[in-house]
C-alpha cells in the first residue's frame, strides 16, 4: 500500500478517534482505495464504519439511494451525484461523517466537459443541514489511471479530517 496514503489514513483515524467520530466512504473511481488505506491500520474498526464501492450507476442507486434523475440529469461525475453519494453513505451507516468520490480516472470515459482526471468529492456530516453541500471538483489532468486514483484517495482522506 502507498506509504503516503497509509500515513494520512493513520492521521485521519487518530483525529476522528480523539473526537469519538465514525467515518464512512462512498467510492466510485477509487474502487475502495480509501477504505483499503483506512483498514491498513490495525484497530481502525473503532473509527471506520464502512465503505461503499459503487462503481456502476446501478450500485450508486441500489446501495446509496442516488436517484436515477440525478444520474441522468447531471451524470455520475457531478457535484449532485457526489453529494447524493455522501448523503446516502450517512443514511446507510452509523458514521458521523462520510466522504464520496466520483470521477474519470481514464484512460477512457472522458467527454469534452468531463476530461480524464476530473474527480468530484463531497462530504456530509450527520446532523448538519443536508442542503449545505460541501463539495469540490479537482482537475488532476491525465496523470495516468493509477496516479489519478491515488491523488483522489489523498483528497478524500483529507476531507475526512475533523
Amino acid at each position: 500500500m502507498d506509504p503516503e496514503l497509509v500515513a494520512l489514513a493513520e492521521e485521519v483515524l487518530a483525529a476522528n478517534r480523539a473526537l469519538g467520530r465514525h467515518v464512512a466512504v462512498a467510492e466510485s473511481c477509487t474502487g475502495g482505495m480509501v477504505a483499503a488505506a483506512l483498514t491498513e491500520i490495525a484497530g481502525s474498526s473503532d473509527v471506520f464504519d464502512r465503505g461503499f464501492v459503487t462503481y456502476s450507476n446501478e450500485a450508486k442507486m441500489d446501495m446509496l439511494g442516488v436517484s436515477e434523475d440525478v444520474l441522468s440529469t447531471f451524470g455520475a461525475v457531478s457535484v449532485a451525484t457526489a453529494w447524493a453519494m455522501a448523503q446516502g453513505a450517512l443514511r446507510h451507516s452509523s458514521a458521523d461523517v462520510a466522504v464520496s468520490i466520483t470521477g474519470i480516472a481514464g484512460p477512457g470515459g472522458a467527454t469534452p466537459s468531463k476530461p480524464v482526471g476530473m474527480v468530484v468529492f463531497a462530504r456530509a456530516v450527520r446532523g448538519e443541514d443536508p442542503e449545505a453541500v460541501v463539495a469540490d471538483t479537482r482537475q488532476f489532468g491525465d496523470l495516468g489511471r493509477a496516479e489519478v486514483r491515488r491523488q483522489a484517495a489523498l483528497v478524500a482522506l483529507n476531507l475526512l479530517r475533523p
